[in-house]
């Protein structure tokens, strides 16, 4: 269903792969920017990207349920961290290293940014991943 490649002549990721592919016929999920807030709108963690990064994935297990996936189907992300700081960017990272996405590994960006959608938001993570089928049904006799 889904190849992840790590080009050996690059210098090898740490924990991300270079590259995924994905079988033609799979069903793909592009998800929107997973955000710091709570089910009431409130950003969650202010001035605090470990706390935010730990409710943004929260957020995107909620996205992949919705469509019938989960985190271990995550294939590639882009993670937006408002920050210049590398020791902001390797914290916001440790906490998605355990969160299970890495558990591809999936291919990622991770970038500092100037300003996010939310005030106070300092994290959001984008997301494809592949929504496996439905396990098939024994025949009935």
């Amino acid at each position: 269903m889904l190849e992840r490649v790590t080009a050996h002549a690059l210098f090898p990721p740490p924990t991300y792969s270079h590259a995924t592919v994905v079988e033609a016929g799979t069903r793909l999920a592009f998800l929107a920017g997973a955000v710091p807030l709570d089910a009431g709108g409130k950003v969650v963690g202010e001035r605090d990207a470990v706390r935010q990064t730990e409710q943004v994935l929260a957020n995107l297990g909620e996205q992949l349920r919705a469509v019938g996936s989960d985190l271990g189907h995550v294939v590639a992300t882009d993670v937006y961290v408002v920050s210049s700081e590398p020791s902001v960017l390797s914290a916001v990272w440790e906490v998605v290293e355990a969160s299970g996405l890495s558990a591809g590994p999936h291919s990622s960006t991770l970038v500092g940014v100037a300003c996010l959608g939310y005030t106070g938001q300092l994290v959001e993570i984008t997301a494809t991943a592949v929504v496996p089928s439905a396990p098939e049904e024994p025949a009935q006799p």
